[in-house]
């Protein structure tokens, strides 16, 4: 008997199913995460100026901070609050050729950035009347590129939510888990 391809849409959906059944715990068993959250996310930036005003003009993220790079002496790095205490962070690399955006392994792929409802639907028109290409998948994810080609996301889903699915509850405790 020949093994399935594992290219084919079943096949991958059989290996996720194997991957749930082997790893992901009920939601009541779970353990704590022993990490208090992101920090900060560190993108890079090819123009400080026009990051700033696309992130904090546009998006309407305000920039906290906006220091010299400690690791690279020259380059900035910038800081924009995306609320509940998540900081999304910029590094500049002058006289670096980093060149332009890829996704690759081990990159970068998108963010997804929650925003309540009515800030949504503001957002995603300022978005289209600022002539930025986007799409919108399933009334709540709002896709687009920032200036440097990272992709972003907008969901309307609160945090700990994926379209409508609890993803996060409460941490047990380890009583509880056993």
């Amino acid at each position: 008997m020949n093994a399935p391809d594992p290219a084919t849409p079943a096949a991958r959906a059989a290996e996720r199913e194997r991957l749930r059944a082997a790893y992901l715990r009920p939601l009541g068993r779970r353990p704590a995460s022993s990490a208090r959250g992101i920090h900060h996310t560190a993108l890079i930036s090819s123009d400080v100026e026009r990051t700033i005003r696309f992130y904090q003009d546009l998006l309407e993220f305000p920039l906290t901070e906006l220091i010299e790079n400690r690791d690279y002496p020259g380059s900035s790095h910038f800081f924009f609050d995306l609320g509940n205490e998540n900081l999304l962070a910029f590094f500049d690399f002058p006289g670096l050729d980093v060149g332009p955006y890829a996704e690759v392994l081990g990159g970068l792929h998108h963010i997804a950035i929650s925003v309540e409802p009515e800030r949504w639907r503001r957002l995603r028109q300022r978005v289209a009347d600022a002539g930025v290409a986007h799409e919108v998948h399933s009334d709540v994810s709002l896709y687009f590129r920032d200036p440097d080609g990272a992709r972003v996301e907008l969901i309307a889903d609160p945090l700990g939510e994926m379209y409508g699915s609890e993803i996060l509850g409460p941490p047990t405790t380890d009583a509880e888990a056993d």
